[in-house]
Order: C-alpha cells, then sequence, then structure tokens
C-alpha cells in the first residue's frame, strides 16, 4: 500500500493560510449540515506526565467517503527546547476501503487550519474594514494568525503582546505592546493564542464592537477570556459539543453564574448556512470560542493532499 508522507515543510509550502479559508468554510458548512462526522476528541493524561495525548477522529459520508485521524501529544515545554508543543501527524483513510492515503505533520496542519478557521469567523463576525487589530500571544498560533488577519486586513495595524518579554517584537511589521490593555485599546479584532490559564483579558479593555476569536485555551480548567466578556459576548462556537465538555472559557464562566447554554448563539458551520443569525449591530462584542476540530483537519488535509499529488511533492512511501 502506497502512502504519501508530507513533513511540515510541504504542509506549509503547499497550503498557505489564506488559501486554507474556503476549504474550512466548506468543512464547517458540511458539518452544519452533518455529511461530517466528529466524536469529541480523547485525552489521553497519565498520571503525573508533564505532557498530554490527544485523539481526533473524523468521517466524511457520501461517495467520496474518508477517514481521518490527528494523533497529537502536547509538551508545554517544548517552547524551551526551541520546538512546536504540538507533535503529531494527520492520517487520511480511504473511506471504504481503509486503505491509508497520507500521513502529515500535524503541527503545521494544525496552525494554518486554525488560523484559517479565524479568518472565517472573522470574515462573518467583525465589522468590516478593521483598521486596528491585537494579538495576544507571539507563538506559533499568533504567528499564523497574523497571517490570516492580514489576508483579511492587509493595510490594518497590528498590535502584539507577550507575556514573555521581547517575543512579541520577533513577529514580522507589528507594532508591541507592554501590557494586554494596552494592546486591546481602540482594536475592533482581537485574537487571543496564549497559554494563559487565568483571564488576561478583560470585558472594561474590550472596545465597542470588537470581534474576538478566543484560541489558546482548549481545555476546561484553562481560559483567556473573564466571566463578564463571556456574558456581554454574542457567542459563536465552532461545536456545541465541543464547547459543552472542553472549553474552560465557557465551562468556567458558567460555573461562576455568569453564562448557560443558550448563551452560545451558534456555530460557525450554522452561520454560513445561514442557519443562525450573526452580528445584530456594530456596537455589539462577538465572540468566536475556537477550539478545534478534527473536520477541519480533515478538510486541511485533503486540501494539501490534493496539491501535493498534483505537483508530486512529498515522499511516497510503502506501509
Amino acid at each position: 500500500m502506497s502512502v504519501r508522507v508530507l513533513d511540515e515543510a510541504d504542509v506549509r509550502r503547499l497550503l498557505p493560510v489564506a488559501d486554507c479559508i474556503e476549504p474550512m468554510e466548506r468543512a464547517l458548512s458540511a458539518l452544519a449540515r452533518n455529511e461530517l462526522y466528529n466524536p469529541l476528541r480523547s485525552v489521553i493524561r497519565p498520571p503525573g506526565a508533564a505532557t498530554l495525548m490527544g485523539l481526533m477522529p473524523s468521517y466524511r459520508f457520501g461517495s467520496d467517503s474518508l477517514y481521518a485521524l490527528k494523533a497529537v501529544c502536547i509538551a508545554p515545554g517544548n517552547a524551551a527546547r526551541g520546538l512546536d508543543s504540538h507533535q503529531g501527524f494527520v492520517a487520511l483513510f480511504d473511506g471504504e476501503t481503509g486503505a491509508t492515503r497520507a500521513l502529515l505533520n500535524a503541527g503545521a496542519l494544525g496552525a494554518i487550519r486554525t488560523a484559517a478557521v479565524s479568518a472565517v469567523a472573522t470574515r462573518l463576525l467583525a465589522r468590516p474594514g478593521a483598521s486596528r487589530i491585537a494579538i495576544l500571544g507571539a507563538g506559533t498560533q499568533a504567528r499564523s494568525h497574523l497571517e490570516a488577519m492580514r489576508a483579511l486586513f492587509p493595510d490594518a495595524e497590528v498590535t502584539v503582546w507577550a507575556r514573555t518579554p521581547g517575543r512579541a517584537s520577533l513577529l514580522p511589521g507589528v507594532r508591541t505592546a507592554g501590557s494586554a490593555r494596552e494592546a486591546l485599546a481602540g482594536a475592533e479584532v482581537v485574537v487571543t493564542a496564549t497559554s494563559a490559564v487565568e483571564p488576561i483579558v478583560e470585558r472594561s479593555w474590550l472596545a465597542e464592537g470588537a470581534h474576538v476569536n478566543a484560541v489558546g485555551s482548549s481545555i476546561p480548567t484553562a481560559r483567556e477570556l473573564d466571566a463578564a466578556t463571556m456574558a456581554d459576548a454574542a457567542l459563536y462556537v465552532d461545536r456545541r459539543a465541543s464547547t459543552l465538555a472542553e472549553s474552560g472559557d465557557y465551562l468556567l464562566a458558567a460555573a461562576e453564574g455568569a453564562i448557560g447554554p443558550e448563551a452560545i448563539r451558534g456555530e460557525i458551520g450554522e452561520l454560513l448556512i445561514g442557519a443562525v443569525e450573526g452580528r445584530r449591530s456594530d456596537r455589539e462584542l462577538t465572540v468566536f470560542k475556537s477550539l478545534g476540530l478534527a473536520v477541519e483537519d480533515l478538510g486541511a488535509a485533503e486540501a494539501v493532499l490534493e496539491r501535493a499529488l498534483a505537483e508530486n511533492a512529498g515522499v511516497e512511501v510503502e506501509l
């Protein structure tokens, strides 16, 4: 059985963030139409270990059926080693025969598809013509989101704040801020892409009518946004079930009595197909809580594989 293997460089070259926006629109729309199956991720946390493993399977129904599986290890200490904290692969399998079709670097694919999904949400929910963007964080996701936001707003001023001194200045062409509050001042579009456990955003720091992409927290015990922000916002998610089970931004605010399930106005896929309403006014605060879905990995991996086959990129091995 022949399998196409695509490394980090292959993935990044074949699928820039801007080119991934349309595949993510298709994937999220298909999920909203029940054309894709996306069970909750499984997380393996060995007692006492500093790392964890996540398993994210998905399936596409139809004549061109396809399975995808992301297996990724999260190693928080990798930043000090100069490595991405996410290490693993995404595998694609023929939906009829089960044959393995491709193995792709998960770190690069995850950074690209997550930023592209934020771009989809921003295009749907932010007020048009944003001129000031704030990014909190300066790691892998911050870099990919900088690419995504510039694809949408090429002339906007981007201000970056990072908790580690000097890291924000490593991102190209940005203004740096000395605090999160300073970075957020007047920002029309906000991206939070940190490993924070406690809130780094307070409601009073956000401009009227801002749109926030909350990306960094993806476990029940960590959050980036305070409860007041969650309570005041028109909240959109990638998937309700995932949010109710996995999102610390939601769960911790709910535990404080600030919000409940009714606070979720809709999924981004539902917004794409017209099943829910979007922003109601220019003054409304909108939040997209991103957790990352296996169907996004499926859609992005398939887009990479199509280009790889057209160019004969990557390495073909017998498995």
